[in-house]
């Protein structure tokens, strides 16, 4: 039997409402008890949690990790040692792999591979064959094989009735889809938002109709089938506000935000100077940039990402809509990319970040630093709301007695210089090195054992 008690911690759980000074006891990798004063049992391992916070396991539903195909750029195994030093203990992998994961064989093999990764690695299935957009992928068998969820993230279903047919087919078999929301007929060729920004950097324009366009798409279809639609990585104002006025009516639709959307702007592309100088002030004010801010050039191919960086209107609405719940997830659209495939021309290189291991600091630094929510309206964003939207299994995103004993301690005040070097990751395509951030993962734990620090 292995027996884990931790001890004198603040025990945050959205899930139950719990945010009090407790220990949490873990028996046979799963939870036993959440309870002030617990004795420690015989033979048990003792955590001493003093002055940190201890939380549910954080989940990341949308993390790209690049195996079948692109193993230059990450592993299974590689970017699971970084979801578990970003203290995340379940990660969900996009399926634009080579071949795309489009067939419970595909699945079989991740899943495999999966088995001797730091933290739980759940499969997302392709909507359609080859993430083409021209025939539906074998829902039922990717179904059958235990995908969690469906979508073609990378790549947007263009055709709207093939859109429809494949939320039918997903209902059928209780899955949600998650969307890429991006209108190729608008988008075109664009490599960064349309606006003021690219018109004096000449760059290809990306407006943000075009995510819109597809936002608005998702809630009609979600209305008329029924089927859960997830909208991923949303950027944009005109999204929040279609998401939010739909969720009021009750269309089974969700949003999704990441870090970079409500931190960076297009500006950023114009070089450091630019930026910190109009839209990266407050974050000057607040120490983020450190005595000295970090210094970049223009065209920086780290700051290019899909969707694109927006204006600091539009990144204030993607922070709006986190607090009043319009956005109920937080993830890192982790796209690791290698240095010679990011040091090209802007307009040439790959669009894609790495992020799992900077997603809880910087959400920390915009929403509990600025007071903006409180510790749990954010965890929750990081694990029963995931959770209950690709409906986990064992009680995952929870410290309710019975759940798996996956478990995130952390330090909300601790600072922390970023650097892209000091990574788990195979890639370093980071913007924010340099950043001194706010709040780090102490110890990740996943069936009652800890994975990170990382065993020696």
């Amino acid at each position: 039997m292995s027996v884990t008690l931790i001890t004198g911690g603040r025990v945050v759980d959205p899930a139950n409402a719990i945010d009090a000074m407790a220990d949490v006891l873990l028996v046979d990798g799963k939870v036993e008890k959440v309870a002030p004063g617990i004795p420690l049992p015989e033979g048990a391992e003792r955590i001493d949690a003093t002055g940190l916070v201890v939380a549910p396991g954080l989940i990341d539903l949308h993390v790209h990790l690049r195996e079948p195909g692109q193993t230059a750029k990450e592993t299974i195994l590689s970017g699971a040692r970084a979801a578990a030093r970003g203290g995340f203990t379940t990660v969900v992998c996009m399926p634009n792999t080579s071949p795309a994961i489009d067939s419970a064989a595909t699945v079989a093999l991740i899943q495999e591979k999966a088995r001797n990764a730091a933290v739980r690695v759940e499969v997302t299935g392709a909507l359609s064959k080859g993430i083409a957009g021209e025939e539906l992928a074998s829902i039922g068998s990717l179904a059958k094989a235990g995908v969690v969820a469906l979508t073609d993230d990378g790549h947007c279903i263009q055709d709207n009735d093939l859109m429809r047919r494949a939320l039918e087919y997903a209902r059928q078999f209780g899955l949600p889809v998650m969307d890429h929301c991006q209108d190729y007929g608008l988008v075109k060729d664009g490599v960064m938002n349309e606006g003021i920004q690219s018109l004096r950097l000449g760059l290809k324009g990306w407006p943000s109709a075009g995510e819109e366009m597809i936002v608005a798409r998702n809630i009609l279809l979600a209305e008329q089938t029924g089927t859960p639609v997830h909208c991923q990585h949303l950027s944009a104002a005109g999204s929040i506000r279609l998401l939010r006025e739909a969720k009021r009516r009750g269309v089974p639709i969700s949003g999704e935000a990441c870090p970079h959307h409500f931190t960076l702007t297009d500006t950023s592309i114009a070089g450091s100077a630019e930026f910190w100088a109009t839209d990266g002030v407050d974050l000057v004010r607040r120490g983020v940039g450190g005595p000295t801010p970090p210094v970049w050039p223009s065209y920086h191919t780290h700051f290019k990402m899909n969707p694109p960086l927006r204006t600091a209107a539009d990144r204030e609405a993607v922070l709006e809509g986190l607090v009043d719940g319009t956005l109920e997830i937080i993830s890192s659209d982790h796209a690791p990319h290698t240095e010679s495939e990011k040091d090209v021309e802007f307009d040439y290189a790959p669009f894609g970040i790495t992020g799992l291991e900077v997603e809880l600091a910087l959400s920390l630094v915009q929403l509990l630093h600025t007071g903006r929510l409180d510790l749990s309206s954010i965890l929750a964003k990081f694990t029963v709301n995931p959770a209950r939207l690709l409906r986990l299994s064992g009680g995952r995103g929870t410290l309710t007695p019975g759940s798996f004993g996956d478990v995130t301690l952390l330090d909300p005040d601790a600072g922390w210089v970023c650097d892209r070097a000091d990574t788990e990751s195979r890639c370093r395509n980071n913007p924010f090195h340099g950043w001194h951030l706010r709040g780090r993962v102490i110890r990740t734990i996943v069936d009652g054992r800890t994975v990170f620090p990382f065993p020696a």
